[in-house]
């Protein structure tokens, strides 16, 4: 069985880009552009990970997080987060609310697949830390 990620993206061509390279990867890809969309989204369907952006436009990907870790049946969703923010400060603020990881955008695919592999081991999802 696939492996299915949720990507919550505000810009149309990065989250086109995530979405054909996961695809490729093999894994059942939907989408967001915002947090409505999220939450819409989560409310129908249960990923296997989350790829979340942080600034999506008016929006702060980690309240998606934070309502996230609030569902019991969310809460131990790995979440990655992928960011402009380059700022070692941003990123520890950014593990620190519960992503599992946070990767620099332009996205290094070899980390992503990286980092998927780690969270999603042997058909399990690994819990994140938090």
């Amino acid at each position: 069985m696939k492996h299915s990620v949720l990507v919550v993206e505000d810009n149309q061509l990065n989250r086109e880009l995530l979405r054909d390279w996961l695809e490729m990867e093999g894994y059942e890809v939907c989408s967001a552009a915002d947090l409505k969309a999220s939450y819409d989204v989560l409310g129908k369907h249960i990923p296997d990970a989350v790829l979340l952006d942080i600034n999506l436009g008016k929006d702060d990907g980690l309240d998606l997080l934070a309502w996230m870790r609030q569902k019991p049946e969310l809460s131990g969703i790995p979440v990655i987060a992928v960011t402009a923010h380059a700022l070692v400060a941003e990123q520890e603020r950014i593990l620190e609310a519960g992503c599992g990881a946070c990767l620099s955008k332009p996205i290094n695919f070899e980390r992503l697949r990286e980092q998927l592999k780690h969270w999603l081991q042997d058909g399990t999802v690994s819990q994140p830390n938090s």
